[in-house]
């Protein structure tokens, strides 16, 4: 069984920074591609950022150039630091092993003075 469990989301006012980390267990880590993704309110999930085994990234434009995804093979982790952070990055942000349909119950992050 897949287990994905995403932590460091919090209140931070705009121009901050934040990390999230993602534990994952039940895969072989180091052979799967893994993403970051997003829900705001009245919105539809969107991938914000993608890394694949070997390291490779891929962002969505919104953030490109203030968050920056990275993965550790050994612990079987994958982060999103985020900087700059803006209210429209407000949302639950989830973790998922690209391909499946598995989701962790996800971080709110939250973007306010």
């Amino acid at each position: 069984q897949v287990q994905l469990v995403e932590s460091g989301g919090g209140l931070v006012q705009p121009g901050g920074s934040l990390r999230l980390s993602c534990d994952v267990s039940g895969i072989i880590f180091r052979l799967y591609n893994m993403g970051w993704h997003r829900q705001a309110p009245g919105k539809q999930r969107e991938l914000v950022a993608a890394i694949t085994g070997g390291g490779s990234t891929n962002y969505a434009s919104s953030v490109k150039g203030r968050f920056t995804i990275s993965r550790d093979n050994a612990k079987k982790t994958v982060t999103l630091q985020m900087n700059s952070l803006k209210p429209e990055d407000t949302a639950v942000y989830y973790c998922n092993v690209q391909g499946r349909p598995d989701w962790g119950q996800g971080t709110q992050v939250t973007v306010s003075s």
